[in-house]
């Protein structure tokens, strides 16, 4: 059974109409969502061949306002002292991926990585693969400037790919952050994405936008 909250928020949204971002946003910003500290969704639906590795959508993008969650990044890194200094809460070389390799335990929720620990990270790649972990060029999380790749994260960067529908989520603030704030990120992640089209895509690219606050009803929105 579907909450009050989602309930109430329910009957707020025509789900045949496609509203303009400030109506959306007015609406995620009623109720009871503030008082929860509701994150905000942008679901964005490709038009893409998923069959095709060259029509893959990934990209980053930092949030003018951040995406409001609280990462524990972990660095492999030749200096752990800056790294920690940028905002890391895990920062070092081999004995990390040591302790990944002995213990199985991952404490973090993303990994940067400069060049020459990634040739290190072979024995650990199938405990950090599945989990969406191991560091990518095309992420910038394998990058020879760590406190900047850190400091990016700190500073609201998201990274978004594609699942297997076609389809790419991200979160893009929380209701708290105000309509202005919420707006500019949304805007932000919308242009990010459109930017990011493969060359090999055909017709449409962006063919539904959705916004919802967490647990929440999807709000088709226009941008």
């Amino acid at each position: 059974m579907r909450s009050k909250r989602y309930r109430a928020l329910k009957e707020k949204v025509d789900s045949a109409k496609t509203y303009t971002l400030e109506e959306a946003v007015a609406i995620l910003s009623s109720g009871d969502n503030t008082k929860l500290g509701s994150g905000v969704e942008l679901h964005v639906k490709c038009g893409i061949d998923v069959k095709q590795s060259d029509q893959t959508v990934r990209g980053t993008i930092v949030l003018p306002h951040g995406s409001g969650k609280q990462q524990r990044i972990a660095v492999l890194t030749a200096n752990p002292a800056s790294a920690k200094e940028a905002g890391a809460a895990l920062a070092g070389g081999e004995e990390i991926i040591n302790e990944i390799r002995t213990t199985g335990k991952i404490n973090f929720d993303v990994l940067v990585a400069e060049p020459a620990f990634m040739p290190k990270l072979a024995p650990v790649a199938k405990i950090l693969g599945p989990r969406g972990l191991m560091p990518s060029p095309k992420d910038g999380m394998v990058t020879p400037d760590a406190v900047k790749a850190v400091k990016d994260l700190v500073h609201g960067k998201v990274t978004f790919k594609n699942d297997d529908t076609g389809n790419l989520h991200l979160l893009v603030g929380r209701v708290a952050f105000g309509p202005d704030k919420l707006k500019e990120n949304i805007q932000a992640a919308y242009d990010a994405v459109k930017a990011s089209r493969p060359i090999a895509s055909k017709g449409t690219f962006i063919q539904a936008t959705t916004l919802c606050a967490t647990m929440g009803p999807g709000i088709k929105v226009g941008l």
